[in-house]
């Protein structure tokens, strides 16, 4: 039995998430054969929570009075990425994101609203049921509708060249028995996802300690789209930046989505409360959280991090209120009602991140930490003064710990995605180490999304890497077709 229908194919695209099932609808479409590839057992990848995107001068953004130009954008991106991120592919990305809005929705894509994150600006385009929804319902069964082949459960595990360098075909590889195949093909996107589940590139290239970050995402994006560009002479470019979001709490013992939601995981990241290290001493103004990228950098500057709640603060956000509004999963919460029952189920099940205790003293003796009695005491004396003048947080975040028993959770630093590992052109095509074209290779998604940063991912624009995941795929579809259509058609 063989793995594809055909041996030869316009298109293979590596990776079916966001970026893949748009370039597989597009090319399609256009009027190319397409095979779409998914290592998985499941389509969609990480794809599937991707919460909104990113898009300047939509018909929604008009409809709010959002008064954000596009320079205004790009100058704030570059500022922001100390120019490190590449300006004619933010101009481009800018150009067409209102454009991609409204595309997805003639699609079948639904958002219910557009707003800021934090204290960024009004960019994040929410889609109704997130991006598994708007792929699965949308582009997922339109892909097949305009002919695209779809295939699981396979990879790719080679990229063919000609003696000229130009793309002719892919080893594809069965998951369930390890059966090769080799098909012919004129062109290849990546868009396999990065590498966050990669330890060992995080290890390499990165500055982040692995042992405290937390992958967020479907689990499969361990850099394969890379290394198979890598091997043929693609340029190994802008590594080392995740899509970090704060706080997370450190749980090995369960997968990590599990807890994206939980009302406990909010209270502890999200609150701008307490935050204290090893040693049981603060080290930042906890309302970094405003920026989750900047949060995840603070924590990154400790080798342990807890989140420090009183029963009062528990009591509060349980029956009276949050202290601050919070991300897309509680926009619409009012308390956390979950969060006393949750805290009650991790202590019964004696989960190694969370610990309480009757007193202060006490915790500070079960964690190892000498300056946490110390540091408290500090802190319950600034909350009285209503005065922060260690960190400057703003007296409304001042929340005193001084009402038992007493918790601390331990947090790692969570990240959605990685952003980066090939080098592209305006035409999304990947270039080699002497900066050029490797005919037919191209790569979408965050495989390419280096080009759009610097060292920390920006949510003072939300949703610009989900955004890229659909922009990136739609149009290195067409500038495939573009491709394919000057050369000879591969023949079927």
């Amino acid at each position: 039995m063989t793995l594809t229908n055909k041996k030869t194919y316009d298109l293979v695209i590596v990776g079916a998430g966001a970026s893949g099932f748009t370039a597989a609808y597009q090319a399609s479409k256009n009027g190319l054969s397409v095979l779409l590839v998914e290592k998985g057992r499941h389509t969609g990848g990480s794809g599937d929570w991707v919460e909104g995107i990113f898009a300047v001068g939509s018909d929604m953004q008009k409809a709010k009075n959002v008064k954000l130009t596009k320079d205004d954008v790009l100058n704030e991106e570059l500022d922001y990425s100390h120019f490190e991120a590449d300006t004619n592919s933010w101009k481009q990305y800018i150009d067409h994101s209102a454009e991609m809005i409204t595309w997805l929705r003639d699609l079948g894509v639904k958002y219910v609203d557009v707003q800021g994150l934090g204290s960024g600006n009004v960019t994040w385009h929410l889609m109704q049921g997130n991006g598994k929804q708007a792929i699965h319902t949308a582009l997922e069964p339109q892909a097949k509708k305009v002919g695209t082949e779809i295939i699981t459960s396979v990879a790719v595990k080679a990229l063919h060249q000609d003696a000229h360098g130009t793309i002719t075909g892919v080893t594809l590889e069965s998951e369930a028995d390890h059966h090769t195949e080799t098909i012919t093909t004129r062109a290849v996107i990546l868009a396999t996802g990065g590498y966050l589940n990669n330890q060992k590139l995080i290890d390499q290239d990165t500055n982040y300690n692995a042992h405290q970050l937390i992958p967020v995402n479907s689990g499969k994006n361990t850099g394969d789209g890379l290394n198979l560009a890598w091997g043929i002479g693609a340029q190994k470019y802008r590594m080392g930046m995740a899509m970090l979001f704060g706080g997370y709490v450190k749980d090995p013992t369960k997968p990590a989505y599990l807890y994206r939601t939980s009302d406990m995981n909010g209270a502890v990241t999200q609150q701008s409360l307490l935050w204290v290290n090893e040693n049981g001493n603060r080290f930042t103004n906890e309302e970094v959280v405003d920026n989750f990228a900047h949060a995840g950098n603070a924590l990154f500057t400790q080798n342990r991090v807890f989140s420090i709640l009183d029963q009062g603060a528990i009591d509060h956000l349980a029956n009276t209120g949050l202290y601050k509004p919070m991300g897309t999963y509680f926009t619409e919460k009012k308390t956390l009602d979950e969060l006393k029952p949750e805290i009650d189920q991790a202590l019964a099940e004696k989960l190694p991140f969370i610990h309480k205790a009757d007193s202060i003293a006490e915790l500070a003796q079960a964690l190892d930490m000498p300056d946490l009695v110390t540091t408290i005491a500090r802190y319950n004396q600034l909350c009285e003064t209503g005065e922060d003048t260690d960190y400057h947080k703003q007296a409304k975040f001042m929340v005193g710990v001084d009402q038992g028993p007493y918790y601390a959770f331990e947090l790692g630093v969570g990240a959605f995605c990685t952003m980066g590992g090939l080098k592209v052109d305006l035409d999304n095509r990947v270039l080699d180490t002497n900066g050029q074209v490797i005919a037919g290779l191209y790569a979408a998604g965050n495989d390419a999304a280096g080009m759009l940063v610097g060292d920390t991912y920006g949510p003072n624009m939300p949703g610009t890497e989900g955004g890229y995941a659909f922009y990136s795929g739609r149009h290195s579809a067409n500038t495939v077709t573009d491709y394919v259509h000057s050369h000879q058609t591969v023949t079927n």
